[in-house]
């Protein structure tokens, strides 16, 4: 049951002074609780015997109410350090989360979905936090503050009441114990049924348009409702568990007071005890009725906190398979990029994706990289960006294996163009200004300053490059117009230009276009890739695309089928060959003149 706990060890380590604290001063406010309910006693058998004056019970009265001021204030103290302390556990459980999701590779997504990674962030990190707030406070309130309360009772009342009083409450032990193991399996289940809803709703919400264009809402709505439907079946199973705690603990405190009222009017009738001892032994009867359901929430809590930190766990352990080398190699500059040989397979696949890749590009030139749908275009990409495990082969920069540079450095030379943009829900001056958030001054922990009016320079540039000028004046807040989730509020055309203004703004070294021009028109296209050229000089690009126009300017041009190299050379030796090129290129060529005709 504890075992949760023991995995929280760290944090408590580096907490202990906050910890540490809160348990003294709790401990410190149970004893305080246990006078009030002897007192009560103590002044009822004083002014029955008519052994207490008018003042002495004024002070008495004084005392107690300055004992409620002092209990209130230690309250107030370990409320704040125990719940402060989970609230940071939380705080940092999210931090390491979040750091992780942003290290890890491809294959983590591939391999876990979206709305269960958002259930472990948020569900399953309250119930970890509630474990180390609430979970701690229920432990010590039922031992410490229980055992505070059966000593004083048997020290102080009867020994023997007592006993009697306590014969039914080792039931409790049992029964708690199948109910929390019954709670652990059930919640574990309930959590993965959430996490099954987040990403069928994820999901919804990001291709309503489809959904809508296939008129599928009543259909969509369906599987929600069966999916809502199977969470509440599963947290009900939970709940038909965690109800049965009550109840049990009432039945046995209940029977507690039984035998505490029978016992104690016979201890009474027999001057054993008083009748201010019996009230107080009924008052600290009721005293235990918490530290009684304490148990139970103790056992629900812990079970509760362990499944979900195993869940956090099982996504931290994760290991990325892409990581530096220990030293990496340092470089100044790319002088050329190459392919020796490169052969690679993604971890899912069952067949090379890559065969024998082979080229090199010198510092300023631009590479074309062509093919049909499926060839291996991107694939070769992202081999660049290191997204997967190196294959066999060798990818060099600057004569450099590239799993020898530091990865972060490698990203700084890169702007990269996705075929599916990525603009994100803020401004379009933010999203073309995304690569300047990294610009940090670590010791101070501060975004660095910029001149707006340099800021605003380099932005009209990226926007003219990617010939995206013509379109602000028609946006209702030009630069400041917000884009929408996903940019959904810009059509594909715009959105792929404002990724490609955003690639531009940094002015990369290497400039990746990974068929960046698909949504434009031929014109854009010739517009953009024409401003390219001139503002690029001397440094490097790669091309992928389907429009063999885009690249008909690069110093090289690979022809990819089925991951291998079939063609390659300059756009005038491809179309001499006659080969897949020419044919795409003529192709291409008529539906282009067909078109000015229309």
């Amino acid at each position: 049951m504890f075992v949760v706990l023991s995995k929280l060890s760290w944090f408590f380590k580096i907490h202990w002074k906050r910890y540490a604290s809160a348990l003294l001063l709790l401990a410190v406010a149970g004893i305080l609780d246990v006078i009030p309910a002897r007192l009560i006693g103590f002044l009822i058998d004083g002014i029955n015997r008519e052994e207490l004056s008018g003042t002495e019970l004024f002070q008495w009265l004084m005392f107690w109410l300055a004992l409620t001021v002092v209990s209130y204030l230690i309250s107030y103290v370990w409320l704040y350090q125990l719940f402060g302390g989970a609230f940071v556990l939380e705080r940092k459980l999210r931090t390491r989360l979040m750091k992780h999701f942003l290290r890890m590779t491809p294959t983590f997504y591939e391999r876990n979905r979206t709305g269960d990674l958002m259930a472990r962030s948020t569900n399953d990190l309250g119930a970890v936090s509630t474990t180390a707030g609430f979970g701690i406070l229920t432990l010590i309130d039922s031992t410490l503050f229980l055992f505070t309360i059966l000593i004083t009772m048997c020290v102080f009342i009867n020994w023997q009441l007592t006993l009697a009083a306590c014969i039914p409450l080792p039931m409790i032990a049992f029964i708690i114990a199948r109910y929390g193991r019954l709670i652990h399996e059930r919640f574990i289940v309930a959590q993965d049924a959430f996490g099954d809803m987040n990403d069928q709703v994820l999901e919804t919400i990001s291709g309503v348009r489809v959904i809508r264009a296939f008129v599928q809402e009543d259909a969509s709505g369906r599987k929600f409702d069966d999916l809502t439907h199977d969470v509440y079946k599963k947290n009900i199973a939970v709940a038909r568990v965690d109800a049965l705690f009550d109840p049990t603990i009432k039945i046995v405190v209940g029977m507690s007071y039984l035998i505490g009222l029978c016992y104690g009017g016979y201890q009474v009738f027999h001057s054993i005890i008083t009748i201010g001892e019996l009230v107080s032994f009924n008052i600290f009867l009721g005293m235990l009725i918490w530290p009684m359901f304490a148990i139970g929430e103790l056992i629900n809590i812990m079970q509760r906190g362990n499944a979900s930190l195993d869940r956090v766990q099982e996504t931290l352990g994760y290991k990325a398979d892409v990581t530096d080398v220990p030293s990496p190699t340092k470089l100044d500059a790319i002088n050329d990029i190459r392919f020796e040989h490169v052969t690679f397979r993604y971890p899912s696949s069952s067949i090379d994706n890559l065969t024998d890749v082979s080229f090199q590009l010198m510092k300023g030139q631009t590479l074309g990289v062509v093919g049909r749908t499926g060839s291996g275009k991107t694939t070769i990409l992202k081999q660049l960006l290191r997204e997967y495990p190196s294959g066999s082969g060798q990818v060099l920069m600057a004569g450099v294996p590239i799993d020898q540079l530091e990865r972060d450095q490698l990203h700084s030379w890169i702007g990269y163009v996705p075929q599916q943009p990525i603009l994100f829900s803020r401004t379009i001056r933010e999203n073309i200004q995304f690569g300047d958030e990294g610009e940090r001054d670590n010791e101070r922990n501060i975004v660095l300053d910029h001149n707006p009016d340099s800021d605003l320079t380099r932005i009209e540039k990226s926007l003219q490059l990617a010939s995206f000028s013509k379109d602000i004046v028609f946006l209702p807040n030009g630069l400041d117009t917000l884009v929408g989730e996903k940019g959904v509020a810009l059509s594909g055309g715009q959105k792929q230009r404002v990724s490609i203004a955003r690639a531009m703004y940094m002015e990369p070294e290497i400039l990746i276009l990974d068929d960046a021009l698909s949504a434009v028109d031929a014109k854009t296209e010739s517009e953009i890739i024409e401003r390219i050229r001139e503002e690029r000089v001397g440094k490097t690009t790669l091309i992928t695309t389907h429009r063999l126009s885009a690249v008909q300017h690069a110093d090289w041009i690979v022809v990819l089928e089925a991951g291998a190299i079939v063609e390659e050379g300059t756009h005038e030796e491809l179309l001499e060959r006659g080969g897949w090129y020419k044919e795409q290129y003529d192709r291409q060529q008529i539906e282009a003149w067909i078109e000015k005709q229309d």
